[in-house]
């Protein structure tokens, strides 16, 4: 699985090239970006953090300070922006009270502690929790995201049921233990979710990886 795994990679890293993903200034930014683009696009959360910048506030003391009905119409291009807005206020608080908003203090501890108290956040899933420490912390953890599942599940390479923890788990048995791969292998398979293997009528003729289908069948024919 471990060649297959690489194999797909190689591909799609020849096909696309390197994605210097995540797009951001600071490791907060990245924090607040993987917020933001919970059920959006990220070029709505781009706009964004374009409005969080503009009006000086993108930075943990400048999210406690903005009351939260204006946190909320600066993010509005987001969507769900009342919701976002408690979120990171959260993620302000906990970075506040927790580690002085020193992310060094955040970041300078085993992955399996930092991800445990991410995941204790209010607003921060499984999914966020990885994007925030693989993208600002650095950490080799695997982000499984819908584009991860639909492809794979198409490959026939990885089960559709899989809970989260365990199709985390499947890359990160199968890969080598590296936050350079795992950065770049997420990014480009959003590429190839975004632009070939889109929830429908996918592009199969276009699919650099589509004969490495396990089965005897073509990806296309898979769920």
């Amino acid at each position: 699985m471990t060649d297959t795994l690489m194999k797909i990679y190689d591909l799609l890293y020849e096909r696309f090239g390197p994605q210097n993903w995540w797009p951001a200034k600071t490791r907060f930014e990245v924090i607040v970006g993987a917020i933001l683009t919970q059920s959006t696009s990220w070029r709505n959360v781009e706009k964004a953090i374009s409005n969080l910048n503009d009006a000086g506030v993108l930075s943990p003391d400048g999210l406690l300070k903005t009351d939260i009905d204006k946190l909320a119409e600066l993010i509005r291009p987001s969507g769900y922006y009342n919701t976002k807005a408690r979120k990171l206020k959260a993620v302000a608080d906990f970075l506040s009270e927790n580690f002085g908003s020193d992310l060094d203090l955040l970041f300078g501890r085993p992955l399996d502690e930092v991800r445990r108290d991410l995941l204790g956040v209010y607003g921060i899933g499984p999914e966020t929790a990885d994007s925030i420490l693989l993208y600002a912390g650095g950490f080799p953890s695997f982000v499984v995201d819908a584009y991860t599942r639909r492809i794979f599940g198409r490959l026939g390479i990885m089960p559709a049921d899989l809970s989260y923890e365990e199709a985390r788990n499947f890359f990160m048995e199968n890969l080598p233990y590296s936050a350079r791969l795992y950065n770049e292998y997420h990014a480009l398979i959003v590429r190839l979710g975004k632009e070939i293997c889109i929830s429908q009528n996918p592009k199969c003729n276009l699919c650099p990886v589509r004969h490495l289908a396990h089965g005897g069948s073509f990806c296309c024919n898979r769920a």
